[in-house]
């Protein structure tokens, strides 16, 4: 499994916008796309404009895949709630109990 974390400053005020375009316009091209499994969204407590999304991939190809063919379109439509453009970490996942993923084996 692989994730890519997506982390957003937005423009104070913006929040209940950006969250709204997360889930009614991303969420959908996320979950239409061929190995998507989840995404995960966080709040930072202390920053209340600065957001991550964490998607969760079967595999590095599917994410590459998302992120070649529909991420700038993605980050289009996140746009206007933004400070400056996401920045993209990617990452392998090695464990998750929600995912029954065990250390070393990871898909």
């Amino acid at each position: 499994m692989y994730t890519r974390i997506v982390e957003c400053h937005l423009i104070p005020g913006k929040k209940d916008e950006m969250l709204s375009r997360l889930m009614n316009d991303v969420t959908p091209v996320l979950q239409s796309q061929p190995g998507f499994v989840d995404m995960i969204g966080l709040t930072d407590e202390n920053d209340p404009d600065r957001l991550l999304a964490i998607s969760l991939w079967q595999s590095k190809e599917d994410a590459e895949r998302y992120h070649r063919d529909h991420f700038q379109m993605v980050a289009d439509i996140i746009a206007p709630a933004l400070k400056r453009s996401p920045t993209v970490q990617t990452f392998t996942v090695n464990t998750s109990t929600a995912h029954h993923i065990a250390a070393g084996k990871a898909a």
